[in-house]
């Protein structure tokens, strides 16, 4: 097997790679729990959420999560969870873009919006940020999220003069076997997910302040998965490269 770069070289993430990142987010909030320690250290991030709209109109009953979070009859989620959104993007100093598709819980029979449909909008906002990478979620378990990956994936070929990673899904990372699943079938595609090393804010201060930005999210988040717990072990953001196989190392995504 040959290599093209030394090793020391591998997994290693420069400055400039991301000077203008932009972070795909299925809901209003992912970003910032998958990557709020990387968006503290590298401010003027652009943050694209892809179910940032309202349904035609709530449903009765109410679903369970927005009954976890508090909200009440005739309230408006979704307004609320903008504000609470803008509020976590402020701390970080992230510049957020609303795609405006409608969440699949609200939609009729659950059925989540299509990549194939959302992938051309994306592919626009992805052209006006000009940004010098891409970081979209594994997409792991949530219709929604795996919906945002699979459009993200779409559209990753229109951008090769950039840098793509992925990030891992706080909370669906943990159920067991998910986050191998998704990195198998990337690299059975011949797209081999590598861990790398970008620079982030080594305390998470700042990220939690962002993330108590988001108080009704978090009654529902902690109330499924703790998450507060969660955030405040010592485990790192991890991203993951995606590129093509180092070259002569190919035949490996065929042995099974």
């Amino acid at each position: 097997m040959t290599h093209e770069q030394p090793l020391r070289h591998w997994g290693r993430v420069d400055d400039a790679t991301l000077a203008r990142a932009l972070i795909v987010s299925p809901h209003l909030d992912d970003a910032v729990l998958g990557c709020g320690q990387l968006m503290s250290a590298h401010p003027g991030t652009t943050v694209v959420t892809v179910f940032t709209g309202n349904p035609d109109e709530y449903p009765t009953p109410m679903r369970l999560w927005d009954e976890q979070s508090g909200f009440a009859p005739g309230d408006d989620v979704m307004e609320v969870r903008r504000h609470e959104d803008a509020a976590a993007l402020a701390v970080l100093g992230a510049r957020p873009v609303h795609l405006g598709y409608v969440e699949h819980t609200y939609l009729p029979g659950d059925r989540p919006v299509a990549p194939e449909v959302i992938a051309p909008v994306l592919a626009e906002a992805i052209e006006d940020a000009g940004p010098s990478c891409v970081i979209i979620p594994f997409g792991l378990a949530n219709p929604d999220h795996d919906a945002t990956h699979r459009a993200a994936m779409l559209v990753r070929d229109r951008f090769t003069d950039i840098s793509w990673f992925c990030y891992e899904d706080m909370g669906y990372k943990h159920i067991p076997g998910m986050l191998a699943w998704r990195v198998a079938r990337l690299f059975r595609a011949g797209i081999w997910p590598t861990p790398a090393l970008p620079l982030t804010d080594g305390s998470i201060a700042t990220k939690m302040r962002a993330v108590r930005c988001y108080p009704t999210q978090l009654r529902a988040l902690d109330d499924d998965w703790r998450i507060t717990d969660m955030l405040a072990a010592p485990a790192p953001e991890q991203l993951w490269e995606l590129n093509a196989p180092p070259a002569g190392w190919e035949s490996l995504s065929e042995i099974s």
